[in-house]
């Protein structure tokens, strides 16, 4: 067995061994429910930056559009269940297809963007898709969808997220991942190589925005109502901040930074100025102190041993010298 094979196996058992543990608390009754609506948003937030990280961690596509795909996988599955009554895993992948086909219509003419043009579009695309549910009766304008079944249940989130998590980490760890990065670290040279970037782009944007989906409708149907004020830009810089705050690039790092950023946010809820504001302070701290995130460090640290060897071998070189 190969060393990454027993990586995964191992964080597979871990991962089953703490869903466990969380089962049998919450069926013996020790965690309240406050805590258990906070495990149901740290899964929802997981799947919305590890997808994010794929667009711009990996791809290096700066979006700030996120909150949009999230909001048409919560309208698609809530609606599903509430006037069509279909089922609850249909309604949720049905959410995230329609998410990805968005993806793919707003990703064939906005990709070919670059940098600050891209992330603009991006915000533009999910304030569109924002105003178009605030003036739509049908999903019920301002106030919202209300009575959605609350059907997220604990094993249901953990499985979602789970699949997500390897799915997407399996995609970076393969060649079409690799194409993927080869694009963020240089797009010329990556055309150069013959990768089809904009091919790729779109894979990445259309994948992101499939868990995206997704995990607005797990949402959806864990807080009994949406409203279109639930994913304007704030919604999309949140996640971003989950990203930044874990590492970009790093899968490992946006699950930190989505626990992080959730465990603030349920622990602050009664100071909303508050939170913003120390939202604000540790993106600083973070950018002034740990500029690649809290887990991205990996080539950070390998650069800055390098580092450390290259001024230890110049005082070497500076003490033997006369």
């Amino acid at each position: 067995m190969t060393k990454i094979n027993k990586k995964f196996w191992l964080g597979l058992l871990v991962a089953l061994a703490f869903y466990g543990i969380v089962k049998v608390l919450l069926t013996t009754g020790v965690l309240s429910d406050v805590n258990q609506s906070m495990l149901l948003l740290i899964g929802v937030n997981i799947m919305l930056a590890v997808s994010l990280n794929l667009i711009t961690g990996i791809t290096g596509q700066f979006s700030i559009g996120h909150a949009g795909f999230m909001s048409v996988g919560a309208y698609t599955s809530a609606i599903l269940t509430l006037d069509y009554n279909v089922p609850f895993i249909p309604a949720i992948l049905a959410g995230g297809l329609l998410a990805a086909v968005f993806g793919v219509l707003i990703g064939m003419p906005t990709l070919r963007l670059n940098g600050d043009y891209l992330a603009i579009a991006t915000l533009g695309f999910g304030e569109i898709i924002r105003i178009i549910m605030l003036n739509t009766e049908y999903v019920g304008g301002a106030s919202g969808l209300s009575g959605i079944p609350a059907k997220t249940t604990w094993t249901m989130l953990f499985f979602f997220t789970l699949i997500s998590v390897v799915l997407i980490n399996n995609f970076i760890r393969s060649t079409h991942g690799r194409a993927c990065i080869a694009i963020r670290e240089n797009e010329i040279a990556a055309e150069a190589m013959g990768i089809n970037t904009t091919r790729y782009k779109i894979i990445a944007f259309t994948i992101g925005a499939l868990f995206a989906g997704m995990a607005g409708g797990l949402s959806a149907h864990t807080f009994y109502v949406i409203t279109p004020g639930s994913f304007n830009f704030l919604k999309s810089f949140e996640i971003i901040v989950m990203v930044v705050l874990g590492g970009l690039g790093s899968t490992a790092g946006s699950i930190v930074g989505a626990v992080f950023v959730t465990l603030l946010y349920t622990y602050l809820r009664e100071f909303p100025e508050w939170r913003m504001i120390i939202y604000s302070i540790v993106l600083i701290l973070m950018m002034i102190f740990r500029p690649s995130g809290l887990l991205g460090v990996s080539k950070f640290s390998l650069g800055k041993f390098g580092k450390k060897e290259a001024k230890a071998n110049d005082a070497i070189k500076s003490s033997g010298t006369p």
